[in-house]
């Protein structure tokens, strides 16, 4: 289609092909994926009910502020990454998606862009992007740049 849309218009059509990684198999044929992407964008609210295993309407909803409140969880996964869990799938699938394709970029799309904690996160795991809702912009550069300097080599 890039061919024919290039021959018939007499110009070059400039674009990456890449994936949504949402699900947590897709995490685990990271390496496999990046055969063909050159870029993963993480569906982080996707993969965190994926991972835990309950929808965000109903936990929201029924019974997340409760287990914040009494400590089962330390923070809401929808607002701030899980390290120890979404995080730790998300580490694994740049591993491995970067174990086929060097120059593999990987960035994150969501409301997580917008929150500190799970920016610092993006960086520590090596991801190159945010994306985010623009009100949240000002935010995501400010967390970028702390990150960056915080965690310097």
């Amino acid at each position: 289609v890039r061919e024919e849309v290039e021959n018939a218009y007499g110009s070059k059509v400039n674009f990456r092909f890449g994936t949504m990684i949402e699900v947590v198999r897709a995490c685990m044929r990271a390496d496999s994926l990046a055969e063909e992407a050159e870029f993963f964008s993480f569906g982080t609210n996707d993969l965190t009910q994926f991972t835990f295993g309950y929808s965000r309407d109903d936990a929201e909803r029924n019974f997340l502020v409760t287990y914040v409140e009494q400590g089962i969880l330390p923070e809401n996964p929808f607002q701030t990454i899980d390290r120890d869990g979404v995080g730790q799938l998300m580490k694994l699938t740049v591993e491995k998606g970067r174990s086929e394709r060097l120059d593999l970029e990987c960035g994150i799309c969501g409301e997580h862009g917008g929150d500190p904690n799970s920016i610092e996160w993006c960086h520590i795991i090596g991801l190159n992007y945010v994306s985010c809702s623009p009100f949240r912009v000002p935010v995501a550069r400010l967390a970028a740049a702390h990150a960056a300097m915080d965690h310097r080599a």
